[in-house]
């Protein structure tokens, strides 16, 4: 069983992470929590850590947004958007089992102290910012390092908070590289 309680949006969320993986998962239902939510995730935090794993859209965005500014030792599970959508609907519940145990091992917490290991330079350098496929690249990296999509602004902050390592980014954009050229 895993350890820490896993918090996504709804209850079609709930069913797909319990069926993927033997945990306590509780659901914000959307963007309407209310402070004694907050409370609970809090306390449950301090008690057993808590995985945020909202959708990979905008609205699950801002929720992980929101909930990470009011819980700060949480860590962050990503999917990236192509393995959550199924005609057109973007959400946890269309990911398979394999993608949602995937996203949850390589959950990562948010740093408290902000490190600045990369900077802009290091994303134009790599072709995550500027490029013509940058997005894509970003994307890319982003599932193989579990933080997720994000511009290329949100991309830097989180390779600074989610204590990617130098060497761990390095390897990834040497596999991107490589599965390209092939």
């Amino acid at each position: 069983m895993i350890k820490e309680v896993i918090v996504v949006e709804g209850k079609d969320d709930i069913t797909a992470v319990k069926a993927a993986v033997d945990a306590e998962v509780i659901a914000t239902n959307g963007f309407g929590y209310k402070r004694e939510f907050i409370e609970t995730l809090k306390s449950l935090s301090e008690r057993r850590g808590i995985i945020i794993l909202t959708d990979p859209d905008y609205a699950g965005e801002q929720i992980r947004r929101d909930l990470s500014k009011h819980i700060k030792n949480c860590k962050h599970a990503f999917l990236p958007q192509g393995k959550a959508i199924k005609k057109d609907d973007i959400g946890v519940e269309n990911a398979t089992k394999e993608d949602i145990i995937q996203a949850i091992n390589k959950a990562r917490p948010s740093k408290i102290e902000k490190q600045i290991l990369f900077s802009k330079e290091d994303l134009v350098e790599f072709g995550l910012s500027g490029g013509s496929d940058s997005r894509q690249r970003r994307d890319t990296l982003g599932h193989i390092l579990g933080i997720g999509y994000g511009n290329a602004k949100q991309f830097l902050n989180r390779l600074n908070n989610f204590g990617v390592t130098r060497e761990e980014f390095v390897k990834a954009i040497e596999r991107i590289d490589l599965d390209g050229k092939q």
